[in-house]
């Protein structure tokens, strides 16, 4: 059987006095989409931080791809192959596209180190054809796309860069239902590239669309994973609230 792409084990974090997470343990594997939930202040961003090199845990282990790994900070995590895409998209909205796809990373040339422009307008619009993000060009400014566009580029960037795991945090909470939509077609298309994909969402409907299985946080004490097929939204409302 093939090693999961990331297996975190009894992960625990405090902030001060403050439990943020309990004990929490997850495989993800290649080509799965995890969906992570819960009310607000579960702990479900906490996670991702931790996961993403923001936040080191307080204790417990994380591997990668069967190693044990502790990320200094986002920079190691990125440099290991993990990406997030955040509700604020983290996008620079004065710049064209194919300068927002090489972020922090741009091509240079020459010994003079110029950017390479037309190297990066290439592999974008070839990127953004691949995963069908329409937008005008790969010219356009991020400040005239539509919101489904500009969550299309993010996560684009992140497939750019991702070799092993993307984490979304409510990718499509400020969408309409055709954005939703797209975005939706986007992040299911990251399965047959092998990419693990942790995502978080509030909207069940969505979770049951896109996850393979369900995790669910309460008050950071992680109360079980289901398999979506094994489910539904009765019984993981019930995980999510504590009522039954």
């Amino acid at each position: 059987m093939l090693l999961p792409v990331l297996s975190l084990r009894n992960i625990h974090k405090t902030f001060g006095g403050v439990v943020a997470i309990e004990d929490f343990s997850l495989d993800l594997h290649a080509g799965e989409i995890v969906a992570l939930v819960g009310d607000n202040g579960a702990g479900k961003s906490t996670l991702v931080k931790i996961v993403s090199g923001v936040h080191p845990p307080s204790s417990g282990t994380m591997e990668l791809d069967g190693r044990a790994v502790q990320f200094a900070d986002a920079t190691v995590a990125r440099a290991q192959g993990i990406e997030v895409v955040y509700q604020d998209l983290a996008l620079a909205d004065l710049q064209p596209v194919y300068m927002n796809m090489f972020l922090g990373r741009e091509l240079v040339r020459g010994p003079f180190k110029l950017l390479n422009r037309r190297r990066m307008i290439r592999e974008t619009a070839e990127l953004v054809e691949d995963l069908d993000v329409r937008i005008p060009s790969v010219r356009a400014t991020v400040r005239d796309l539509s919101g489904g566009q500009r969550q299309g580029v993010a996560i684009a960037r992140a497939m750019h860069w991702a070799t092993k795991l993307i984490l979304l945090d409510e990718p499509t909470a400020a969408l309409g239902v055709a954005e939703t939509a797209k975005v939706e077609s986007i992040v299911q298309s990251l399965r047959a590239r092998r990419i693990a994909v942790l995502i978080i969402s509030h909207s069940l409907d969505q979770v049951f669309r896109l996850a393979d299985r369900i995790c669910v946080l309460r008050r950071g004490v992680q109360v079980g994973v289901r398999p979506t097929t094994e489910t539904n939204k009765n019984e993981i409302v019930s995980m999510i609230t504590g009522v039954r």
